[in-house]
């Protein structure tokens, strides 16, 4: 199901995306999940994994939400590999486990601060959202397993 509704602060951009899978970043896709296909001139289509699709008709009578088993547009199916999955603010923050401190709100961005292991100092990312935030930091944990 594509999701145009979303507002863009919500959804973590491409790019971020693209930097936690190259940094290691696994995904076992579940419903709710978030995802652009990639390299399919196709990253501002977000799609959202779902059991079942629920879709909104308008009829004279008003607007009736109807539940569908499929899509009337489908693709073929598609690797995980071909997908960029784009995690939700909360999924970030679990990833981030015990490292996680803190989420503040500066006048015109966020702070997520976190305790890296073996760092003896907090480590602080900042960004213009809440999402980018957790990302970075999450970037940073990722990147500092790989050394």
């Amino acid at each position: 199901m594509s999701v145009r509704a979303l507002d863009a602060a919500e959804v973590l951009p491409v790019a971020a995306g693209r930097a936690l899978r190259e940094a290691g970043l696994g995904w076992r896709p579940t419903a709710g999940d978030r995802f652009v296909l990639a390299d399919r001139d196709m990253d501002a289509e977000v799609f959202v994994v779902s059991d079942m699709v629920a879709d909104v008709h308008d009829f004279p009578s008003g607007p009736v939400i109807g539940f569908n088993g499929t899509v009337e547009w489908a693709l073929d199916s598609v690797g995980t590999e071909q997908a960029v999955w784009l995690p939700a603010e909360d999924q970030l923050r679990r990833l981030l486990q015990g490292t996680f401190r803190r989420l503040e709100r500066t006048q015109d961005s966020w702070a997520v601060t976190v305790h890296l292991p073996g760092d003896p100092a907090e480590t602080v990312a900042v960004a213009g959202t809440a999402a980018e935030a957790y990302a970075d930091a999450l970037l940073q944990l990722l990147r500092r397993a790989l050394t």
